[in-house]
């Protein structure tokens, strides 16, 4: 359709507790909103098919691949990133056991691996080791082994305030 303009939305979400506004194309996808739109670059574009988990977000508390999800669709929605889970300078405990136990690398995945560890301990503050594997399954890294990512998680879970920001 040469000479047609594409209408854009203006879609109104609450992203990491701010309310915005934002006009998008309806084939936009919720990362590249988050990305070019709103400068939220934390989370990456891996796979833009669902399959490494390097774009997870926290969508009305549920773990989703932005990359999978219409920015369309989040208007009324509550949208957060792992720009979000730091208060100020002040970093959130799974952030913390993160840099403690060295579970990450180049930090393609770290963003993912977060925003999944984040669901999980919202989910069940207290998650066995099976547990986290599990729910971490949907992220993939190249650099690090995951056995220090989940040693992190369960160390943030032990600390008992993993939960309890952001």
């Amino acid at each position: 359709m040469i000479g047609t303009q594409i209408r854009k939305h203006v879609v109104t979400a609450t992203v990491n507790g701010n309310q915005v506004d934002f006009l998008c194309e309806p084939r936009q996808s919720l990362l590249e909103v988050l990305r070019d739109v709103l400068g939220l670059t934390g989370a990456k574009e891996g796979c833009n098919n669902g399959n490494c988990g390097a774009c997870n977000v926290l969508l009305d508390g549920v773990l989703v691949n932005s990359c999978l999800v219409l920015a369309v669709e989040v208007d009324g929605c509550r949208v957060d990133t792992v720009e979000g889970l730091a208060q100020g300078s002040t970093l959130h405990p799974l952030q913390q056991k993160f840099l403690e136990h060295a579970a990450l690398q180049c930090g393609i995945c770290t963003p993912g691996f977060l925003m999944a560890a984040k669901a999980l301990l919202d989910r069940n503050p207290d998650p066995t080791e099976a547990e986290v594997r599990y729910w971490l399954a949907g992220n993939l890294c190249r650099c690090t082994g995951y056995d220090k990512i989940v040693r992190a998680v369960l160390d943030a879970a032990d600390a008992g305030e993993a939960s309890s920001v952001a």
